[in-house]
C-alpha cells in the first residue's frame, strides 16, 4: 500500500500539480503551526514540530530556514526510516527580541522527492519580566529520586505585581513561591520546582505556568527540561523488523543495559509473531544482547505490538514498539 503512495507520488510530480506534490511531505507533519503565547524575555522558549516518516522509502530533511531573526530553528535527525519520528524544533531568541513576533520555517526535504514545508510560530516577547535562568533544567535524575531548581522571576514596573498561582500538568511536579523583594517599581520571586520520588523514567518536557495579576496577559509559561532515567534501559527505542514477505522471517538485536548488574527472567509480547532469544547464561551483565525474530503470517499490511522485558532488579518492566510490515509474497 505505501509502495503505491509512493508511486502515485512520484506521478503526482511528474505531471506538474506542485500543490499535491507538497501534500505528502505536510503530511508526515503532526502540526504545522504554534503560538507561544506571552513569554518572559530570557527565557528558553521552544516548540518541537514532530514528524513521522510513513513511507517506505527514506525521507531526508535537508534544511530549514527562517523568515525571521526572532526565531532559529534546527533538524533533531536528517534521516528517517519507515515509521521513525524526528523534529523540527523553533526556537524563539527571547533574549535579542521584544514585543508581538512570528515566523516562517520552510523545511526543505530531497529524498525520495523534493518538496518544502512550511511551518508558522509566533508570540509576545515581554520586556518587564525575566526569569533566571531561562528554564528549569533537572537534569539526569535516576528513577526513584526527586529534583529540586531555582528560578528567580523579576518583574519591572509595578510594585503592586503579584504571581498569584504557579502550577503545572505533570502530577509529579509542584512549586514553593516566596516573595523575595517589592520597591521601587520591581518585583522579584523565588521559585523552587521540586519534581517528586513517582517521576515515570523517561524525558520531562513540561510548562509551568505563572498566573499574575496582570490586567493585560496574566499568564507566563516556564519550561521545565529533564530526564527520569530508569535502571534499565533498552535500545533501539522502538525496534522496526522491516518489510518481510509473507511466510519469511527477520532477526534483529536488542541491546538492554543496566546501571548495575542484572539477569533477564523474561521477555514477552501479544504476538507469537515475534520470537526472542532469551539469553541462557544466568550471570548479572551490565549489557545483555537481546535476538528478536519476527515471522511474517498470511496477513499484509503493519504489525505493531509491544515488547516487554522483565529484569531482577525488581524495578518497572521496561518496554518497547516493535513493527513490522508485511508483504504479499
Amino acid at each position: 500500500m505505501l509502495r503505491k503512495i509512493a508511486c502515485t507520488l512520484l506521478l503526482t510530480l511528474l505531471t506538474g500539480s506542485t500543490l499535491c506534490a507538497q501534500e505528502w511531505a505536510r503530511k508526515m507533519f503532526e502540526t504545522t503551526t504554534h503560538e507561544f503565547g506571552s513569554v518572559a524575555r530570557d527565557a528558553k522558549v521552544e516548540h518541537e514540530f514532530v514528524l513521522k516518516n510513513i513511507y517506505l522509502e527514506d525521507i531526508h530533511v535537508a534544511s530549514v530556514r527562517s523568515s525571521c531573526g526572532c526565531t532559529t530553528p534546527r533538524i533533531t535527525k536528517e534521516w528517517l526510516k519507515t515509521y521513525e519520528k524526528g523534529a523540527i524544533v523553533a526556537h524563539f531568541n527571547t533574549d535579542s527580541f521584544l514585543g508581538s513576533k512570528g515566523a516562517t520555517l520552510t523545511v526543505t526535504i530531497d529524498k525520495p522527492f523534493y518538496a518544502e514545508v512550511q511551518l508558522h510560530v509566533s508570540g509576545n516577547i515581554r520586556s518587564d519580566v525575566v526569569f533566571n535562568p531561562g528554564s528549569v533544567q533537572l537534569g539526569s535524575i535516576d528513577e526513584g529520586d526527586a529534583a529540586d531548581q531555582r528560578v528567580t522571576v523579576s518583574h519591572t514596573g509595578s510594585s503592586n505585581w503579584k504571581i498569584i498561582a504557579a502550577k503545572s500538568a505533570n502530577p509529579h511536579i509542584s512549586v514553593g513561591v516566596a516573595d523575595q523583594r517589592r520597591s521601587g517599581g520591581r518585583v522579584s520571586y523565588d521559585l523552587v520546582v521540586h519534581l517528586d520520588e513517582n517521576a515515570p523514567a523517561g524525558y520531562v518536557s513540561d510548562q509551568l505556568m505563572l498566573t499574575t495579576n496582570n490586567g493585560g496577559t496574566t499568564q507566563i509559561p516556564l519550561l521545565i527540561e529533564g530526564r527520569v532515567v530508569p535502571s534499565v534501559t533498552v535500545s533501539p527505542a522502538s525496534l522496526f523488523m522491516g518489510v518481510v514477505s509473507s511466510g519469511k522471517t527477520v532477526t534483529k538485536q536488542l541491546v538492554v543495559r543496566g546501571k548495575k548488574p542484572f539477569r533477564i527472567l523474561d521477555i514477552t509480547c501479544d504476538d507469537e509473531s515475534f520470537e526472542f532469544g532469551v539469553p541462557m547464561d544466568d550471570t548479572p551483565k551490565l549489557v545483555h544482547l537481546v535476538p528478536v525474530t519476527f515471522v511474517a503470517g498470511k496477513g499484509t499490511g503493519k504489525v505493531s505490538k509491544t515488547i516487554r522485558i522483565q529484569t531482577d532488579l525488581g524495578e518497572m518492566v521496561p518496554k518497547l514498539e516493535a513493527y513490522a510490515v508485511v508483504a504479499a509474497p
